[in-house]
């Protein structure tokens, strides 16, 4: 059985940072794509990050571009999600999601891609 278990999330001052993790396991980890999602109240699960089996690929939604870093350590089955200059719209539960899919441009921000899902973390930005 795979799980994924999120940590790191918390109430932080805007323009902050916060470290996401996520821990892998069940499945050889390095077999999957990873990403994050994040879901704010009143509103519909949105993508945020990828990155390959590799790691050597990654994939940013707009709005986080050259804000939050996704990386990972196949040796250590965990992903990372690295947020600076926090905003309060950034105020959400973060998701880690698994695919045992190979990379696919078009469907990497499907929430339909992924088979694997954490429960979540909440992040909280105050303003």
């Amino acid at each position: 059985q795979v799980q994924l278990v999120e940590s790191g999330g918390g109430l932080v001052q805007a323009g902050g940072s916060l470290r996401l993790s996520c821990a892998v396991t069940g499945r050889t980890f390095s077999t999957l794509l990873m990403a994050w999602f994040r879901q704010a109240p009143g509103k519909e699960r949105e993508f945020v990050s990828s990155i390959i089996q590799r790691g050597d690929i990654t994939t940013d939604a707009d709005f986080v571009k050259g804000r939050f870093t996704i990386s990972r350590d196949n040796a250590k089955n965990m992903v990372y999600l690295e947020m600076n200059s926090l905003k309060s719209e950034d105020t959400a539960v973060y998701y880690c999601a698994g695919s045992v899919d190979s990379y696919f441009p078009g469907r990497l921000k499907e929430a339909a891609f992924y088979n694997y899902w954490g429960q979540g973390t909440q992040v909280t930005v105050s303003s």
